[in-house]
């Protein structure tokens, strides 16, 4: 695994975990902290691993982007910022594992785009979630994008327009996040959902995901377009030849990745 200052990493059996390092920061997303996310995402992409748990030390889960950091910048400056975290979200959805965030504390601003962006969020009861730019003076605008991919439109407009934070449970509601857990549970329950959600054919489970990715927010039929080839292709792979097989001769199936 890479060698990094600002991040740590893990790997226990099939899951890869990502743990953001930097607590007297409260986690906040420099440069160089992106940078090594990004590079720790590519890495555990290129694994064998089955599962990405996203994490953080100390007691907020991010709190964005490190305002020391992007004062000290031009707007040339400021827009690779953006762009190289915006490389970091599409990076943690086009990578073929789950990726699963793990928040325990706060998620605001870019902490918030980042629980957007994973595929699965499981949060303890005490965390918090918020688009705080909206009264600030430095709107959420990169943020609120998987955000409001994830929550209607009303409730995003309550989460960037106030800046409010809101609980864990109010943020299952709204469909930011999949499960809540007591503090204590809340390795447990991570480790739970992401077994269910790690399960069969890996590169099954890849092109589903890359695939469901390609359609949202599409229209109807042209996200029936792009599902229809994908799937009518996926029939031919070997994992879906051998779980139609093992269905039909009522065996469990042996996955062929």
């Amino acid at each position: 695994m890479g060698d990094y200052a600002h991040i740590l990493t893990r790997r226990d059996e099939a899951t890869f975990t990502i743990t953001m390092n930097r607590p007297k920061r409260r986690n906040s997303l420099s440069q160089e902290h992106l940078a090594e996310l990004l590079a720790a995402f590519r890495e555990a992409g290129e694994s064998d691993a089955t599962g990405i748990v996203l994490a953080g030390e100390g007691p907020v889960f991010s709190a964005g982007h490190d305002f020391g950091d992007v004062a000290a910048r031009d707007l040339t400056g400021v827009r690779e910022l953006l762009r190289l975290c915006t490389e970091l979200m599409d990076t943690v959805q086009s990578v073929p594992q789950v990726v699963l965030a793990r928040v325990h504390g706060l998620a605001t601003a870019a902490g918030c785009q980042l629980v957007g962006a994973c595929d699965l969020a499981v949060a303890a009861e005490s965390a918090g979630f918020a688009l705080p730019g909206g009264k600030g003076g430095w709107f959420c605008h990169t943020p609120a994008v998987p955000v409001a991919r994830n929550v209607g439109r009303k409730r995003l407009m309550e989460l960037a327009l106030t800046g409010d934070v809101i609980d864990a449970a109010t943020a299952l509601d709204w469909g930011l996040i999949n499960r809540v857990a007591a503090d204590d549970d809340l390795d447990d329950a991570v480790a739970d959902l992401l077994a269910r959600a790690t399960r069969g054919s890996r590169t099954s489970k890849a092109l589903g995901k890359q695939t469901l990715y390609a359609q949202l927010d599409r229209p109807e039929q042209d996200a029936y377009a792009i599902a229809l080839e994908v799937m009518a292709a996926a029939s031919q792979l070997p994992a879906a030849r051998e779980g139609m097989a093992a269905f039909l001769e009522k065996r469990h199936p042996d996955w062929p990745d």
